[in-house]
């Protein structure tokens, strides 16, 4: 694992809200409402999670200039993420 990698796993696992975010993203595309109810977050800690997770490079917001509505998916590097992370969970399981 590279340390870029490292560095993303550690940032993404230090927090159970971000690790959840990027668990409920998965391969689909999300806006903040359905993120917040699905964790039962206020839309302003859902905005702010998302924001951290942008500024990392593991979210993209596919458009920015909308003011509701906006869309989310995970970046290459979220979905590098987001595998590991399943992949840490099936070798708990087993």
């Amino acid at each position: 694992m590279d340390a870029r990698t490292i560095h993303l796993l550690s940032f993404v696992k230090s927090s159970k809200h971000r690790k959840n975010i990027i668990l409920f993203i998965n391969n689909k595309t999300r806006i903040p409402s359905e993120i917040a109810s699905n964790f039962n977050l206020s839309y302003t800690h859902t905005s702010k999670y998302l924001n951290s997770l942008r500024e990392e490079g593991l979210v993209a917001c596919l458009n920015e200039k909308d003011k509701r509505g906006r869309l989310y998916q995970l970046t290459e590097d979220g979905l590098k993420i987001l595998e590991i992370l399943k992949e840490n969970d099936r070798e708990i399981d087993n």
